[in-house]
């Protein structure tokens, strides 16, 4: 679709935000239509890059160790788990729930995902938060770049759904071209495109909604 449009819906939540004490992200609202969404197939669960990035620090957790744990500290991991206190995590409940809510994605060496499915799945599982898994032909340091600039779009089997695309202070033009790189997803996910999509809308945390599509 137009980035213009996109731009001006953008520009015209701004407008109509009051100034609040904090910093509100920048939310879509999405609406699918004429989907099953009890069908796995026509749900959403993936990362998007945002060429502007979600205007705020992005956390991320590693379970790895030796050379990948080293090499994830030096590119900025938050946390960097050795594999032995999975079990730990796993028996700590509240402190793994802390992480969940904190951490936006989990990194992990391929080896540990079944321990980490078995321990943490409870947790990690239903807020969308399981590793991305790390294969020998990936890179780490590539991974964790490409996450301090994604979000998780995740419908779940829900018709609507939310996602943050940045902060109010971001330049409108940026905001704008975040959102036309989700909408461009979404319109490439479903095989009529954006005839599956009712409607989506463009809000401050605390201000009205300004329809974009």
């Amino acid at each position: 679709m137009e980035q213009e449009k996109i731009t001006e819906a953008v520009k015209q939540a701004l407008e109509k935000s009051q100034q609040r004490k904090f910093s509100e992200s920048i939310d879509l609202a999405i609406n699918l239509k004429n989907l099953d969404m009890n069908q796995p197939q026509n749900r959403i669960d993936e990362e998007v890059i945002l060429p502007n990035g979600i205007g705020k620090p992005i956390k991320i957790a590693v379970f790895a160790k030796g050379e990948t744990a080293q090499r994830a500290k030096g590119a900025g991991a938050d946390y960097v788990f050795d594999p032995d206190e999975i079990a730990v995590l796993g028996e700590d409940k509240a402190r793994a729930k802390t992480l969940a809510e904190e951490v936006n994605f989990f990194i992990s060496e391929a080896a540990y995902m079944p321990a980490i499915g078995k321990t943490l799945g409870q947790v990690l599982g239903p807020r969308g938060k399981m590793p991305i898994p790390l294969t020998p032909d990936k890179d780490i340091v590539a991974i964790i770049n490409k996450s301090k600039n994604s979000v998780k779009v995740r419908s779940k089997d829900k018709m609507t759904f939310h996602i943050s695309v940045g902060r109010k202070e971001m330049d409108p033009q940026k905001l704008s071209e975040n959102i036309a790189a989700i909408i461009n997803r979404i319109e490439h996910r479903y095989e009529r495109g954006l005839y599956n999509v009712r409607s989506i809308y463009v809000k401050t945390t605390m201000g009205p909604a300004v329809r974009v599509v």
